[in-house]
């Protein structure tokens, strides 16, 4: 019987544990970060391996993007994953997406588009779904909350400016930033998001709330309506 690789075989100097520990993660590959999380592989191959297999995703998504968007459920199909491998995958998924936006005890401030993207982006880019959302400032550009106002394709009935709005008023905001994604991973304003952004601004101006922007995140990439001058 042939026996198999391990990441053991390698030269100490190449195994991920070591690279980690002498040059540090940033170092590591994807699949040299995936392969210390899963631990250890199957029989037949390595968690090095077998952390490349994963990444190689289902046809649809690879990569990362694979990782971060497969359920719990998918996962563990995947041959030599299984239910704990899989837990342990979607929590460092979580806990990756919680400290991209830790701030520490200082508030968030929100002065550019950029501010938006940092604030927004790793939790948004990959959802399957379109999400709207409304960062809610106070006058010295501090994030107040970021609240959820629909999920789904973005039209005139679901965005609502009295569902908009509402958070708004209770939170005393003195103003808002416009916030969806488009699961295509192109952010390119639709007509539909162009008419939607200006009717909330209109909106925004009767209640005293302005409507600083509309971000829309694609996968990686974003653009600001306000920036391009299209509102």
């Amino acid at each position: 019987m042939t026996k198999s690789f391990t990441i053991k075989d390698l030269p100490k100097e190449e195994r991920p544990r070591e690279r980690l520990e002498r040059y540090g993660a940033q170092v590591l590959s994807d699949a040299e970060l995936l392969a210390l999380l899963i631990r250890t592989g199957t029989p037949t191959e390595s968690a090095l391996v077998l952390a490349q297999r994963i990444l190689k995703g289902d046809g649809a998504k690879s990569g990362l993007a694979f990782v971060a968007d497969s359920s719990i459920e998918e996962l563990s199909k995947i041959k030599g994953i299984g239910l704990a491998k899989s837990v342990q995958i979607k929590a460092a998924v979580e806990l990756g997406r919680r400290i991209s936006s830790y701030t520490g005890q200082n508030p968030t401030v929100i002065n550019t588009p950029v501010d938006v993207k940092n604030l927004l982006m790793e939790e948004m880019r990959f959802l399957e779904k379109e999400h709207f959302k409304v960062i809610l400032l106070n006058i010295k550009n501090h994030v107040i909350s970021v609240e959820d106002v629909s999920v789904g394709s973005l039209n005139s009935s679901i965005v609502h400016p009295r569902e908009v709005f509402k958070p708004a008023i209770r939170r005393s905001s003195a103003s808002m930033i416009l916030v969806h994604n488009h699961p295509s991973g192109d952010p390119a304003p639709s007509r539909e998001d162009v008419e939607i952004t200006r009717r909330l601004i209109e909106a925004g101006k009767i209640l005293g709330i302005e409507v600083v922007d509309h971000v829309i995140i694609g996968n990686g990439v974003y653009i600001s309506l306000r920036e391009k001058g299209i509102i």
